[in-house]
C-alpha cells in the first residue's frame, strides 16, 4: 500500500463513469498526480489530460501501473476479460473495484489472480454527484479496503452495500438502469403536456421539477411511498382519475415485469462475458 496520504488510484477505461469519479476525487482534494488512467482512444486520452492536469494517462497497461493501491475497472463487460488479462500482470497486490455490469467477482478473481475485489453498480446521476451505487465485497476485502472504496464512491453520490452478489443484479435493475425509466416517464409527460397545448419546454420543465420535488419529498419523509401517494389522491379527483387509468392498464405490473427483465439481462451478461 502506498505510504503517502493519498493512495495511487488507477482507472482502466477513461469514459464517463471514470471521469465522474476522477472529477469527484480531485474536487475533494485527491491530487491528480496520484491518479492514472489507461485509455486506448487517443481523443479521450487528450481530453482527460487536458481536464485533469498532472494525471498520468496511458494508452495501454504497462509496468507504470505497479504502484497502484486501488484499480477501478470502468470498461464495458464485453472487453473486461481482455483488459484484465492485459493489465493483471502489472497490478501487484492492488485492491480492485469494478463498475462493469454483469461481470462476476468470481470471473474477475480468476482473470486477476486476486480475491481483493469489490463490485459496484453505479448509475449515471453520478455524473452530477447524485449517483446511487450498490456495492458487494468478496470475503478477502478488509475493513480498510471497504473504507477506501467508500471514499472513492461517495465522490459521486450515495451508496449501499449488499451481502449477496446476486443481489447486484437487482441493484442493476432498480438503480443502475433506473435513470432511463425516469427519462422515459419524463418523455411521456412532456409529450402529453405538448398535446394538451403547452409549449414543449414548459411541459418538460414541469415534468422535471415534479420528479425532483417528489423524489426529494420521498427522501426526506419517514412515510412510505403508498402514504405519500394517498395524500395526493382525493377520490374522484384528477390524480385519482390518472392512477385509476394506469391501474386499469396494468401499468404497475408491467413496470415490475420490466424490472425483472433488466435483472435477468444482468444475470445473462455475467454468463456471456464471464467465461
Amino acid at each position: 500500500m502506498n505510504t503517502s496520504t493519498h493512495p495511487i488510484i488507477t482507472f482502466i477505461g477513461g469514459g464517463n463513469m471514470a471521469s465522474a469519479i476522477i472529477g469527484g476525487l480531485v474536487r475533494q482534494g485527491h491530487p491528480a498526480t496520484a491518479l492514472q488512467v489507461v485509455e486506448p482512444w487517443d481523443e479521450q486520452r487528450a481530453r482527460l489530460a487536458q481536464q485533469f492536469p498532472g494525471m498520468t494517462v496511458l494508452p495501454a497497461a504497462s509496468a507504470d501501473l505497479q504502484s497502484s493501491d486501488l484499480v477501478v475497472w470502468a470498461v464495458k463487460p464485453q472487453t473486461f476479460k481482455e483488459a484484465a488479462l492485459a493489465a493483471g500482470p502489472f497490478l501487484g497486490q492492488a485492491l480492485h473495484l469494478s463498475v462493469a455490469a454483469g461481470i462476476t467477482s468470481e470471473s474477475m478473481a480468476g482473470w486477476l489472480r486476486t480475491q481483493r475485489i469489490v463490485r459496484a453498480m453505479p448509475n449515471t446521476p453520478a455524473l452530477v454527484g447524485l449517483g446511487m451505487t450498490g456495492l458487494m465485497a468478496r470475503a478477502a476485502v478488509s475493513a480498510d479496503d471497504r473504507t477506501l472504496v467508500e471514499r472513492v464512491v461517495r465522490t459521486t453520490g450515495e451508496l449501499v452495500w449488499v451481502n449477496v452478489e446476486a443481489d447486484l443484479d437487482a441493484v442493476t435493475a432498480i438503480s443502475g438502469s433506473g435513470p432511463a425509466y425516469v427519462f422515459y416517464f419524463l418523455e411521456a409527460m412532456r409529450d402529453a403536456g405538448t398535446r394538451m397545448g403547452l409549449p414543449p419546454e414548459v411541459a418538460y420543465q414541469l415534468a422535471v421539477g415534479t420528479f425532483v420535488g417528489a423524489a426529494t419529498l420521498a427522501q426526506r419523509s419517514e412515510d412510505p411511498p403508498q402514504t405519500l401517494r394517498e395524500r395526493v389522491t382525493s377520490k374522484g379527483g384528477t390524480t385519482y382519475a390518472a392512477l385509476t387509468s394506469m391501474d386499469a392498464a396494468g401499468v404497475k405490473a408491467k413496470f415490475e415485469e420490466a424490472l425483472f427483465a433488466a435483472q435477468k439481462r444482468a444475470e445473462e451478461l455475467g454468463r456471456e462475458f464471464g467465461k
